[in-house]
């Protein structure tokens, strides 16, 4: 029985500020690759200082791809991101090169990988009428779904509005749940072999490098950044600018709060958003942890040392021009 050619391809991922980005271009620069976005915010044009994207001339010269791609008053899904990303994976493949995805984003990763139900598109009049109702009333929408829907409830946080809305969106446009949909099965990538390396920095060290982004972000000129997005002529309900963040300078710049208020509400609310992170990989299957933060030399190392075993194994014959150490890293 013959079996179709697998490709390798590694996926790198973590919570925000763990270093993702540095170790992409190790591994990228020493196995030949190119790194494909799997950053949800770094999608989108004119967004630069608050989603740490690398620039290009820190990009040592290596192709990256779904870097703005989108405006910000544009939607962009998985789903999307899945439809755009894999023929990307098969261009890098064709070209002999080794894709590495790089991002925080699990749910856009498992779109990729694992693909999505063929639910129903987006209705905007519905999702309005969703979003007044939980204004009015927070926490409505995760106890309407409790009712209709308890396997999905227990799998989306109640304050995880957008989750709470798609869902309910299936809901009640097909009448039938959420999770119904998702047992009838997915589209699956097919024609890869995934490597999936996640980072894992000590929590007290990486919420003080939060702490201190943060204020890097604001003195860098966040607040000029999204001045220069609303004078586009993009609104301030462009999905993107409601960021952690982009969400606290929106309100500096409306007098809403001070830049010390804002710069606290943002390093507080990007410590939530790393945690979940962590939570949403820990759930992730056939994750290799790394210990450390990967722009440490020995996490790269390591990470590399990783990638070299994987692509023997996969039969890519690469020969990566550096000296192998013992690993620090675990599964779990």
């Amino acid at each position: 029985m013959s079996h179709a050619p697998t490709a390798p391809l590694v996926a790198i991922l973590g919570p925000t500020g763990s270093g993702k980005s540095h170790l992409a271009l190790e591994v990228a620069a020493r196995f030949a690759g190119e790194i494909v976005n799997c950053d949800s915010l770094q999608f989108y044009r004119h967004l630069d200082i608050g989603t740490a994207k690398v620039p290009p001339a820190g990009q040592r010269g290596i192709p990256h791809h779904l870097l703005d791609v989108v405006n910000p008053d544009e939607v962009f899904t998985a789903g999307e991101y899945a439809r755009r990303a894999r023929p990307l994976l098969e261009d890098i493949v064709a070209r002999g090169r080794l894709p590495v995805v790089a991002g925080g984003a699990g749910f856009y990763l498992r779109a990729l990988l694992e693909g999505l139900f063929p639910g129903p598109t987006r209705d905007a009049a519905l999702r309005a009428r969703l979003a007044a109702r939980e204004a009015k009333r927070p926490g409505s929408l995760h106890r309407l779904l409790t009712r209709f829907d308890l396997q999905a409830a227990r799998r989306i946080h109640p304050r995880d509005v957008q989750k709470l809305t798609r869902a309910l969106e299936v809901l009640l446009l097909t009448r039938h749940p959420l999770s119904s949909w998702l047992a009838a099965g997915r589209d699956p990538l097919r024609g890869f072999r995934p490597l999936k390396m996640a980072l894992d920095p000590p929590r007290e060290a990486l919420y003080e490098r939060l702490n201190r982004r943060c204020e890097r972000m604001f003195a860098a000129g966040l607040l000029q950044e999204v001045r220069g997005v609303l004078a586009l002529g993009f609104p301030e309900t462009s999905k993107p600018l409601e960021a952690h963040g982009y969400r606290q300078a929106l309100q500096r710049l409306k007098g809403e709060l001070t830049l010390e208020q804002a710069v606290c509400s943002a390093q507080r609310n990007t410590r939530r958003y790393a945690k979940r992170q962590w939570t949403w990989f820990r759930r992730e299957p056939d994750v290799v942890w790394i210990k450390g933060f990967g722009d440490h030399p020995d996490v790269r190392q390591a990470a590399c040392q990783l990638v070299e075993s994987f692509l023997v194994d996969c039969g890519a014959g690469f020969t990566p021009p550096y000296t192998p150490s013992r690993p620090i890293c675990d599964s779990r």
